[in-house]
C-alpha cells in the first residue's frame, strides 16, 4: 500500500520538467527532497510549495558530475531519516558540438549526471522500495532515444537509450514487489535546456505543434508510471514519430535524421 504521504526525490529540479514534476506531486500530496546545482533556486521553489500546498520539502545541493555526489546524498537521507518512495531522475543536459571536439572531461561528466547518478540512485533506493512493497521510479528519457543518432550532441540519444533499456529490466525485475519503473520520453518540451545548449535560435523555428510544455509531460508521467508502463513517450506526434522510424528502412531513417538534426543541432563548440 502506498504511504498516506509519499517522499519523492526529484533531480534536476531546479528547473523545466524537475521542477513541474515538484509542483504536480507536491498537489497530490506529496512531500519532497529536491536536489540540483542551484542553491537559491531550489529554495525559492521549496518556499513556493510548502506556502502552496502545506508539505514538507527537504533542499539537499548535489552537483551529480561529482564521482562522490550520490553517495553523499543517499547518506544524507539516511541522516535526516527520510525513505524514498518515488525517484524521479530528471537532472541532464546536452552537450553541443561533435564527439571528437570537445575534451573528454565534459563527456565524462556528462556520463555521470546522465547515466551513472540515476543508475546508482536508483540501486541505492531500490532495496528500501522493495523491502516496503511500494516505489515508483521514473527516468526521464527522450523521444531521441528511440529515433537514430544525430551528428551533434554525440552522447545525448546514447544515454536516452540507456535509460530507457535500464527501465525496462528494472520494470520486469521489481513490479512484482510492488515498484513500478517507467523510462519517460518527451520529444521537444518548453524548457531553458535549449538556452543552456545554445540552439534556442534554432528551435524557435520548429513548428508549435512539435512543443509539449513541461506540466504536460509530467501529468503523462505520472498517469504512465501509475498505469505500470515501463516505456512512455509523450505527446501524439512523438508517438507518431515513433512508430514511423520503426516502419523505415535504417538507411532512410539514418537519411531523415542527418537532414533534420542540421535544424537543431549545435555542431560547433559553445564558447
Amino acid at each position: 500500500m502506498p504511504p498516506t504521504r509519499p517522499l519523492t526525490l526529484i533531480t534536476g529540479a531546479s528547473a523545466g520538467i524537475g521542477a513541474a514534476f515538484a509542483r504536480d506531486l507536491a498537489a497530490r500530496g506529496h512531500d519532497l527532497v529536491l536536489t540540483a546545482r542551484r542553491t537559491d533556486r531550489l529554495e525559492a521553489l521549496a518556499q513556493e510549495l510548502r506556502t502552496r500546498h502545506g508539505c514538507a520539502v527537504t533542499v539537499l545541493t548535489a552537483d551529480l558530475a561529482e564521482p562522490r555526489a550520490v553517495g553523499t546524498l543517499c547518506d544524507e537521507l539516511v541522516a535526516r531519516g527520510l525513505a524514498v518512495d518515488w525517484l524521479v531522475n530528471n537532472a541532464g543536459y546536452g552537450v553541443p558540438g561533435t564527439f571528437e571536439a570537445v575534451d573528454w572531461p565534459v563527456h565524462e561528466a556528462f556520463f555521470r549526471v546522465l547515466m551513472t547518478a540515476p543508475t546508482e540512485l536508483a540501486w541505492r533506493l531500490l532495496p528500501g522500495m522493495r523491502q516496503r512493497g511500494y516505489g515508483r521510479i521514473i527516468n526521464v528519457a527522450s523521444l531521441a532515444g528511440h529515433v537514430p543518432g544525430s551528428a551533434g550532441h554525440t552522447l545525448y540519444a546514447a544515454s536516452k537509450a540507456y535509460l530507457i533499456k535500464f527501465s525496462q529490466s528494472l520494470a520486469l525485475e521489481n513490479r512484482h514487489l510492488g515498484v513500478q519503473v517507467c523510462a519517460l520520453c518527451p520529444g521537444f518540451t518548453w524548457s531553458e535546456f535549449h538556452d543552456v545548449t545554445g540552439t534556442r535560435s534554432l528551435m524557435n523555428a520548429l513548428p508549435g505543434f512539435m512543443w509539449q510544455t513541461a506540466e504536460a509531460v509530467v501529468r503523462e508521467g505520472y498517469e504512465a508510471v501509475e498505469r505500470g508502463e515501463a516505456v512512455h513517450v509523450t505527446g501524439r506526434v512523438n508517438r507518431f514519430i515513433k512508430a514511423l522510424m520503426k516502419l523505415l528502412p535504417d538507411r532512410l531513417t539514418l537519411w531523415l535524421s542527418a537532414r533534420e538534426s542540421k535544424r537543431y543541432r549545435a555542431l560547433e563548440n559553445m564558447p
